[in-house]
């Protein structure tokens, strides 16, 4: 993948919107999949990203409402609650050979885009970044840090080390990890007590580490647990020096969706993790308790 490729973007929000404008300037034709309000946006304007870590430029895309022509790759970064919906802008017949790679938060949807598309085209990533849509063509990136590691156990090695690069090439820091599960896992075993915990309390995580130590260590425990029955390394102390590293006024992706009343990736997140538990035997009390009281509390 070196010289100039044609990557399309599915979701080009906080997440999607950075990494579309990133390979923009890093010379690749970027092709974003969106609505036709927001792809006219991008199509008169660009995206601005505002970052600490990669300064603040604009750069121009494509957009359209589905995908119409084959390209290198097709990174989907909707949220898991808009993922069915978006997938009917990319048809499996137009996408061919590309490879296909998910940035989503959760372990269950690889199954399910091997279902629609070509198993061994499907690329599971997870990426660590604080980054956030602010409007159509305006991305707001916080985290001083822009992190994927890319997987598929099924992918030819060689596809994935040539994408890893082109994205390292682009600013993030990539990587081809050699264990899906073990990539997903070590994001959802982070994400799942972040997101529910911060989320419940409606706290940041600051205060959600010492307002509610035994819930998060307990919680910690339990994911790690699930996490080495799915056949994932974990280590529930380092994942607690993670937490209490981290800023004190961070608050996960879920916490601000409630905030702002969109629907959350509870199901993605909670219900994987609760369902995983169980195809195990692996008990996951708090987990439980936390994923009702939030149904119960409307989400």
């Amino acid at each position: 993948m070196a010289n100039q490729r044609t990557v399309a973007v599915l979701g080009p929000g906080g997440t999607g919107g950075l990494l579309a404008a990133l390979l923009s300037r890093s010379g690749h034709r970027v092709l974003c999949l969106a609505r036709e309000d927001t792809a006219d946006v991008l199509r008169r304007t660009g995206i601005t990203v505002r970052s600490a870590q990669f300064g603040e430029f604009t750069a121009p895309v494509e957009a359209d409402t589905q995908l119409r022509e084959e390209v290198d790759a097709c990174l989907i970064t909707v949220k898991h609650t808009a993922l069915d919906a978006a997938l009917t802008r990319i048809p499996p017949a137009t996408l061919g050979d590309a490879l296909v790679v998910p940035l989503l938060n959760g372990v269950e949807h690889p199954a399910a885009l091997r279902a629609r598309y070509r198993a061994d085209r499907v690329a599971p990533a997870v990426i660590r970044v604080e980054s956030t849509r602010v409007a159509p063509g305006v991305i707001e990136h916080g985290s001083p840090f822009t992190e994927i590691d890319l997987a598929g156990d099924a992918v030819p090695r060689d596809r994935l080390d040539a994408l890893a690069a082109l994205l390292d090439a682009a600013g993030p820091t990539a990587r081809t990890t050699g264990d899906e599960t073990a990539t997903l896992w070590a994001k959802m075993a982070f994400l799942a007590p972040f997101a529910l915990l911060t989320t419940r309390y409606g706290l940041p995580l600051g205060e959600v580490r010492t307002r509610h130590r035994d819930e998060l260590e307990a919680l910690v425990a339990e994911t790690a647990a699930v996490s080495r029955a799915c056949g994932a390394p974990a280590d529930p102390a380092r994942a607690l020096a993670r937490y209490d590293a981290f800023p004190p006024g961070a608050k996960s992706s879920m916490q601000r969706d409630a905030e702002a009343g969109r629907p959350l990736e509870l199901d993605a997140i909670g219900g994987a993790l609760l369902r995983a538990a169980e195809r195990h035997g692996v008990p996951a009390p708090v987990a439980e308790r936390l994923v009702r009281e939030l149904r119960d509390a409307g989400h």
